[in-house]
């Protein structure tokens, strides 16, 4: 026992670990989310979330020293973001036929995320930070930490924030457009994106690469529009 917490001590000094921990944790999870047959409930970011925390609490390693290793990860989301611009190519046709049916819905369900999550938490009660942080959500990570950082919230209760709407979108999204009969693709892909961001857009890419291309325009587009309608709505909403 002795000799595992001395190879754990020096383990644990080194950035690696942690990034190699992550990975392993979202190796494990996408193989149980594909023995489910990609079942919503088995969503493999859920699954990764779980693994590493209870690692980190096991260990009783603290946040900061996990993301001073993992932090490439979080590094990635930006490229990642950009490069769903490749499948976007393939259907640029239907995307141009769609473009005004498309700018109304990103104008509606952008402000209905934010104004809907802003009014709950004062429904329920929250403080103004949390209600802050609540606000831009549904954007992409990267973005959301931006947002928080410039309407005083904090950036890493956003983050968790964004992540679980995500994990909610993803898990809720087929069995929600199933239960509504509707059928095309790009339009359920495009809701996904909107309201659960990288984790619902990666959620599409399983079920149709259609839906996943809608997606990832959502994504991006409600990224850019919730960056300018935060700041300027923010304080009207929360008094």
């Amino acid at each position: 026992m002795s000799d595992f917490v001395k190879l754990w001590v020096y383990l644990s000094g080194s950035p690696l670990l942690w990034l190699t921990a992550t990975l392993v944790a979202y190796v494990i999870a996408d193989w149980i989310a594909a023995r489910t047959g990609r079942n919503p409930l088995a969503n493999p970011v859920l699954i990764a979330v779980i693994l590493v925390a209870a690692l980190l609490l096991v260990t009783g390693t603290e946040y900061p020293t996990y993301f001073a290793g993992a932090q490439f990860v979080h590094f990635l989301l930006g490229p990642a973001t950009v490069a769903l611009a490749v499948p976007l190519i393939r259907y640029l046709p239907h995307v141009r036929r769609t473009a005004l049916p498309m700018a109304a819905a990103l104008v509606a369900g952008s402000l209905t995320a934010i104004v809907s999550a802003v009014l709950l938490a004062q429904a329920f009660g929250l403080d103004r930070a949390s209600t802050l942080a609540l606000a831009p959500k549904s954007s992409t990570a990267a973005i959301a930490m931006g947002i928080a950082e410039t309407i005083g919230a904090e950036p890493a209760l956003t983050a968790v924030l964004v992540i679980l709407t995500g994990i909610a979108g993803a898990i809720v999204v087929t069995p929600l457009m199933n239960a509504l009969r509707l059928k095309n693709y790009a339009a359920r892909g495009f809701a996904a994106g909107l309201a659960s961001h990288g984790i619902g857009t990666a959620r599409a890419f399983q079920v149709s690469p259609l839906a996943g291309t809608f997606a990832g325009i959502a994504l991006g587009l409600n990224g850019l529009l919730t960056a300018l309608l935060v700041p300027a709505v923010i304080e009207w909403l929360v008094k």
